[in-house]
């Protein structure tokens, strides 16, 4: 699955009106060293690190998405999405294993500023807002990096063999996390429709906006590592 169309729907309006930011998130110095394999291992580790402590406050968020929707059908699918996190951190700590990090090593390490500063901010916008406003929170980091992973595989700069990064990169193009995006995304239409999105778009365009900017300080925050 690789015909995801991130321009459609409010997610699309809201992609584009993030306008620079986006780019500046999905472009970032840190995507472009992973593609052409030359970002410096000191770098990564620092990322996969603060990803494992950052995806356990997105695993909380998503439990809290949970708790905000009101239908049967929004619950199951918010549900989802929180077990496919939960699924996917024992196959994080087994990719860290890889390179060096042990759980033990990556649960004991304090949160860098910005990965507080990103998950307590989705926190904060589920706790004051409703499920449409932390969706337009949560987004931008699963739509993301499938737009990311799937730019990756696609450019002809982008270096597969002997990237020590090549892993990472097929995994946010794979067409399982595709599928997850996906439902993700009809999500987000779902509850926009129901829940006046397009009376709400510029609300939902700053908190989108925000996290996208947060997202690109994220990936500055393990280049500065090197």
């Amino acid at each position: 699955m690789s015909d995801i169309h991130f321009d459609h729907g409010l997610y699309g309006q809201l992609r584009r009106q993030a306008g620079a930011d986006w780019h500046a998130f999905i472009d970032h110095a840190f995507v472009r060293q992973l593609g052409s394999g030359t970002l410096p291992q000191s770098a990564f580790r620092r990322y996969l690190t603060q990803d494992y402590l950052f995806l356990i406050h997105f695993a909380r968020a998503y439990a809290l998405l949970v708790y905000k929707m009101r239908t049967l059908p929004e619950i199951r699918a918010a549900a989802a999405s929180l077990g496919a996190i939960v699924a996917e951190l024992p196959l994080h700590v087994g990719y860290c294993a890889s390179w060096g990090l042990t759980e033990a090593q990556m649960a004991s390490e304090p949160e860098a500023m910005e990965t507080i500063n990103y998950t307590r901010y989705v926190l904060d916008i589920g706790h004051a807002g409703d499920a449409l406003d932390l969706l337009a929170a949560l987004l931008p980091c699963v739509a993301g990096y499938a737009e990311i992973g799937l730019r990756l595989r696609n450019q002809p700069t982008t270096v597969i063999a002997g990237n020590p990064y090549a892993a990472w990169i097929n995994n946010y193009g794979d067409a399982h996390y595709l599928h997850g995006v996906q439902a993700a995304l009809d999500l987000l239409e779902r509850v926009g429709e129901q829940r006046g999105a397009s009376s709400r778009f510029n609300a939902l365009s700053e908190i989108f906006t925000t996290a996208a900017r947060l997202e690109a300080a994220f990936w500055q925050m393990g280049l500065n590592a090197q």
